[in-house]
């Protein structure tokens, strides 16, 4: 039997790595046209919501699309149909389509647009370009009958626990003696009611962001016996993980300026590129900022960056990144369209995993604006 999850489900499993706290002030995320409190039976994910793409998604069935660039960046003052605008809000109100806004929050998310641009070019070593939210680690102590620790622990980890470094799963275990009265009306996995209870029992101790509290301890309540779980959780001072706008990375092997530039048209899949050329010849180090780059030149400069990868370039921009010595690779906006295959199937595998029927698919309209001739 098919069951289609809701629209406020599959929008809670995007806001659980893509929260909307991540995004930048001012920008319009959300949801934007349609209602959540339906049936979804099919996802379209695209980059941009233009009317061929709202066609795309009538003749396709689609509910509910999930796009990276806001179809409404200000407030509108009219719906006038005899405009391309107008007739995409009215097609998605009459075919029920709701459009869903996943732009900054998505960029700046671990595992997001920058970080699938990054993954794309092949650095190595990333790290954020330009911090922008540090996401609190919180530590868990909880206490479990020594026979099950193993699966308490397993399914902490596999929740985004314990994650230190390059290694996962990380634990701390001591052992201890647990007492408890079982009360009236009570169903205890161990003792009997109105009788103290000794059990042996470790206290199992780890850390995780903040942002993966709910999902980490739903996890450990699933999986531990109790009835009832004794567990503590400890806001920590230590340094969390930074997340902000861009990456910066390391190639494998130092490149030519003309053999970099060959690398990003293959890897993005696109014929032809604006090259701002600095003083270095050769290419190791590198940035890379989906979108609009220009508020991102100097930090890339700081950072050490030999080349800046992005879109959107200003003319004079470009000149003050040539006198401070930075090749800038303009790709254009259009390589963000990244996000549909990554999202696709991050959201697919999500709603399998909760067995749900939910389709989920990718726009195949490209909606670059461009044309190199």
């Amino acid at each position: 039997m098919s069951k289609a999850a809701s629209g406020q489900y599959i929008i809670s499993l995007l806001e659980s790595f893509a929260p909307k706290k991540l995004a930048m002030e001012g920008d319009p995320i959300g949801l934007q046209v349609g209602t959540l409190n339906k049936p979804v039976k099919k996802v379209m994910i695209a980059l941009d919501v233009l009317e061929r793409v709202v066609d795309e998604a009538v003749e396709g069935n689609v509910d509910l699309i999930i796009a990276h660039h806001p179809l409404i960046y200000r407030p509108l003052k009219r719906i006038d149909t005899s405009t391309s605008k107008g007739r995409v809000i009215e097609k998605l109100v009459k075919h029920d389509i709701a459009v869903y806004a996943a732009h900054t929050n998505l960029d700046v998310a671990a595992s997001g647009v920058n970080d699938w641009l990054a993954d794309q070019l092949q650095l190595q070593d990333s790290e954020v370009l330009s911090p922008t939210y540090e996401d609190k680690l919180v530590k868990l102590s909880v206490f479990v009958p020594r026979t099950h620790q193993e699966q308490v622990k397993q399914a902490i980890g596999n929740a985004g626990a314990g994650h230190v470094g390059n290694y996962s799963h990380c634990t701390f275990t001591s052992e201890g003696t647990g007492t408890f009265i079982p009360l009236e009306g009570t169903t205890p996995f161990i003792g009997t009611e109105g009788q103290l209870e000794k059990v042996e029992e470790v206290r199992i101790e780890s850390i995780m962001p903040q942002s993966l509290q709910q999902t980490v301890v739903a996890a450990m309540k699933k999986a531990h016996p109790y009835e009832e779980v004794a567990y503590d959780l400890y806001p920590l001072l230590n340094n969390g993980n930074e997340l902000g706008i861009g990456k910066i990375g390391k190639l494998s092997k130092e490149m030519s300026i003309e053999e970099f530039v060959t690398h990003v048209k293959k890897v993005f899949d696109i014929e032809g590129l604006r090259v701002i050329k600095g003083k270095k010849t050769t290419i190791k180090k590198v940035a890379v900022v989906g979108g609009d780059g220009n508020k991102y030149i100097f930090p890339s400069l700081r950072k050490g960056a030999d080349v800046l990868v992005t879109g959107d370039i200003y003319y004079h921009n470009a000149h003050d990144a040539q006198e401070d010595g930075l090749t800038i690779v303009d790709a254009g906006h259009h390589i963000e369209q990244i996000m549909k295959r990554e999202l696709k199937k991050r959201m697919a595998h999500e709603l399998k995993t909760k067995n749900y029927d939910t389709l989920v698919v990718e726009s195949q309209l490209a909606t670059d604006p461009f044309t190199y001739m």
